[in-house]
């Protein structure tokens, strides 16, 4: 356990690095703090904070930080991850309400961004290094520290919802094109190289490598193959859903159209055979989240699909080094 000084927090506070055995108490913080803010189906569970501590490369000892009061109570809590090459870093950032405005939001950015640091020295030579971090949209006094830290905003995204009230009519696909029941071993490859293709220009998209995609979608406690829908068109993947259950509600994790075949409906089947898998299992609120700003149409084919906006985020950013 490492204790950091800092001049941010009131009296009767400390900031130090996080130990594993503070997992179950960050949960409930994270838990607090989006019921709170009116949304728990963002929260996380101890399986999924388990399994975010062990993204390759990231150390919860070292890259993630706490902030306690005197008798240990888990108030304040950030982690910092590298997504690419020591460039694109993510930040999470969670605060408990009754601690707003004793300086923890500016303690935990502050550690954040000592640790990005340390990224700048290993990053390739000429690379722009940056930090992400998300807020929701209504905390004006957690924005205004963020920008007071030198954080500006960049992006916004949705948080959108349906709560189904009958069974979903499912449209027939174009001819030629079906649907399969997704088999791991057969087409794990084949829809990893279609999310690629499909989010190759999505804002702050990356391709994911076969570790990096079965990290994010398979290895994880809610894997679900039975929940994925995929559309072929004969040895191809045209179309891909993959769902998952989060919270108690149903998940639409990522739904792709790759180029070639937009434009033809699939968007809108995908979301008719998720919103039917999930009905099937007596699953009728289902979430997604989105970019607000998605070049794709997504946000209007999610409206037309009957979801409305439940909350919006604000994504932060704060460049630590200019470059390419």
């Amino acid at each position: 356990m490492t204790k950091q000084r800092s001049d941010h927090l009131a009296e009767g506070l400390a900031l130090r690095t996080v130990q594993w055995e503070d997992l179950e108490a960050i949960v409930q913080l994270v838990y607090d703090v989006c019921e709170a803010e009116g949304d728990t189906s963002v929260a996380v569970t101890t399986e999924d904070l388990k399994n975010e501590w062990e993204y390759e490369g990231f150390d919860p000892c070292a890259d993630a930080f706490l902030v306690e009061t005197s008798d240990s109570r888990a108030v304040g809590y950030a982690a910092l991850f590298d997504v690419k090459e020591h460039c694109d870093l993510s930040g999470d950032i969670y605060i408990h309400p009754q601690f707003k405005g004793q300086g923890v939001t500016a303690a935990l950015l502050a550690a954040m961004e000592a640790r990005g640091q340390e990224h700048v020295q290993q990053a390739p030579a000429g690379q722009r290094v940056f930090i992400r971090a998300a807020l929701d949209n209504k905390d004006a006094q957690g924005k205004a520290v963020f920008e007071a830290a030198g954080y500006n905003a960049v992006r916004y995204h949705w948080r959108m919802g349906i709560e189904l009230e009958s069974v979903p009519v499912v449209p027939s696909l174009p001819e030629g094109l079906e649907v399969r029941p997704f088999v791991q071993a057969e087409h794990t490859e084949a829809v990893r190289l279609a999310r690629n293709e499909a989010f190759a220009d999505g804002w702050g998209s990356h391709e994911l490598s076969s570790e990096q995609f079965d990290y994010h979608n398979i290895d994880t406690p809610e894997y679900d193959p039975e929940l994925w829908t995929v559309i072929w068109d004969e040895d191809e993947v045209a179309a891909f859903s993959i769902n998952h259950m989060r919270m108690g509600i149903g998940w639409v994790r990522i739904l792709g159209v790759r180029p070639a075949w937009r434009g033809r409906g699939l968007g809108k089947a995908l979301m008719a055979h998720s919103f039917a898998a999930f009905y099937q299992r007596d699953v009728k609120s289902i979430g997604l989240g989105v970019d607000a700003s998605n070049p794709t149409g997504a946000t209007e084919l999610y409206k037309k699909a009957g979801m409305h906006v439940v909350s919006e985020f604000v994504t932060y950013e704060r460049e630590l080094r200019a470059g390419v």
